[in-house]
């Protein structure tokens, strides 16, 4: 299976068949995880149901904590 993540292809075989399994494929931890799928938002509660097609277009934001310090 190929998709379009972030502006880059990637094959996933065997396929992932939902957005809950490509964030597990990717090794991300959902609580720090955004999808667009092909210019849908996705909701972190939908994942699971929404199924994953050839050549879908992928954005994913994955969130870092951190800061400044002050000095």
């Amino acid at each position: 299976m190929k998709l379009h993540i972030n502006g880059e292809e990637r094959s996933f075989d065997p396929p992932v068949p939902t957005l809950a399994a490509l964030v597990e494929a990717l090794g991300m931890k959902t609580d720090r995880v955004a999808i667009e799928l092909n210019r849908d938002i996705v909701p972190r509660d939908r994942w699971a149901q929404t199924t994953l097609n050839e050549g879908d277009k992928l954005e994913v934001v994955h969130f870092v904590g951190g800061g400044s310090i002050r000095e």
